[in-house]
């Protein structure tokens, strides 16, 4: 089982004319193999500081991130070993796909970099993996991301992500950018996924209704600060802190929420 500990993380920024910014303030929890946690809060509370803490495009101003008891190493090949065993799915399909290369070429790509699959055999692994997020191979490979649709997208993102075999994904908001009718479809790839092949999902939205549908515990994020953390049920049908009990009462109610998704979705992708 792999264990990932964020430990008393704290990042403060300084921000020209505005003296120093505090967007993350002694934020500990763990995340391990098999389990997803739902990280909710509304825009600016730290969420995203987070995520990129822990893939290392941010690097804390106190606290430390450790993976199975060690510290993420900073550098060359033990570094290159954590990315691959911690991977992101974005925000945006479009954005975090290079529009000028084949949808072959991105999932192709990690593949070769990362050395997990033989040279005669990528091709194959490639297919296998679109297969994987629910796609036809031979309707997508050789298409450019922008012939596709936002939830197809998404679907190769999340291949690409799988292409290092990964133990810990991190979605952040993984279906914001998504029409409300596809938004279920690539929740539950996320769910069948996690649970098939082991992984641990940090899951970032600012939705409670998904978080409590997807998620083992929720962490509630305010201001840079965990402001709730327990299992989903317990923080969604009980909360303690106000400022959960607001964003309870501003999101749509979870029934509701999932049986229009699931009565628009159809066959779209």
């Amino acid at each position: 089982m792999t264990l990932l500990e964020v430990k008393n993380i704290t990042k403060v920024y300084n921000v020209r004319g505005a003296g120093q910014m505090k967007a993350l303030d002694d934020v500990s929890f763990t995340l391990s193999s098999g389990r997803t946690v739902g990280l909710v809060g509304q825009s600016g509370s730290g969420k995203s500081t987070i995520a990129k803490i822990l893939i290392q495009l941010e690097t804390p101003t106190d606290g430390e991130v450790l993976l199975d008891g060690a510290p993420i190493p900073r550098r060359g090949k033990a570094l290159r070993d954590y990315r691959q065993q911690l991977r992101m799915v974005f925000q945006d399909p479009f954005a975090s796909l290079n529009p000028y290369h084949s949808i072959r070429y991105h999932i192709e790509r990690p593949l070769q970099l990362g050395g997990v699959t033989p040279k005669d055999e990528i091709d194959g692994e490639v297919r296998r993996l679109l297969e994987r997020v629910r796609l036809v191979p031979d309707a997508v490979i050789d298409r450019r991301p922008h012939e596709l649709s936002g939830g197809q997208r998404q679907r190769v993102a999340i291949a690409r992500a799988l292409a290092s075999r990964p133990t810990l994904l991190v979605a952040d908001e993984p279906v914001s950018m998504l029409d409300v009718s596809l938004r279920l479809g690539v929740l539950n790839l996320l769910a069948d996924l996690q649970r098939e092949e082991g992984l641990g999902v940090l899951y970032i939205t600012h939705d409670l209704a998904t978080a409590r549908h997807f998620s083992d515990e929720i962490i509630v994020l305010n201001q840079g600060r965990i402001v709730e953390h327990g299992p989903a049920d317990d923080v969604i049908l009980d909360p303690q802190d106000p400022y959960t009990r607001e964003l309870r009462a501003a999101s749509p109610d979870p029934e509701a929420h999932f049986a229009s998704a699931a009565g628009n979705l159809g066959g779209a992708q």
